[in-house]
């Protein structure tokens, strides 16, 4: 836990055909604030309120829901997750290169993943959490829903 606590949040890393581009967990300014493609244009620009201009383009993830869209002239990816994630199965995450995002999608042996975790893990209830969310029992639409009301809606 000291090792995730003592990591910067958020970095901010120049890509080409990005520039700037701010990598975060959950926004630029808290680790565990949340946004949604959805979340209403009210809010990202309160997330967005201290980021210099020159930073167009927003990475991040805490919702474990890829999407890439506009906020204000803003390009905001989730890239997705490899756990936990929401709406199917495997690992999702993203590229960016040449001022283009690509979101992609890796299968898994969902099976082995589960047994993996556990074999290994001493988590209570490692069963069903890796049911639940290796095999990603929740869809978007229900992590939608769960997760609106933290979002300041």
């Amino acid at each position: 836990m000291r090792l995730l606590s003592e990591l910067p949040h958020p970095v901010v890393l120049d890509v080409d055909g990005f520039g700037p581009v701010v990598f975060c967990h959950g926004t630029p300014r808290d680790d565990e604030e949340m946004v949604l493609v959805d979340t209403r244009l009210e809010k990202w620009a309160e997330v967005f309120v201290d980021l210099p201009a020159e930073i167009q383009t927003v990475v991040g993830g805490h919702t474990h829901m890829q999407f890439v869209r506009l906020v204000d002239r803003r390009l905001v990816i989730n890239s997705g997750s490899i756990g936990m994630p929401y709406g199917r199965p495997g690992g999702a995450w993203a590229v960016l290169r040449n001022g283009q995002v690509e979101l992609r999608h890796t299968k898994i042996d969902i099976d082995d993943a589960v047994e993996q975790v556990v074999r290994h893990s001493g988590y209570p209830g490692r069963r069903e959490w890796a049911e639940e969310y290796i095999r990603s029992a929740n869809s978007d639409a229900e992590a939608l829903t769960a997760f609106a009301p933290r979002d300041g809606r």
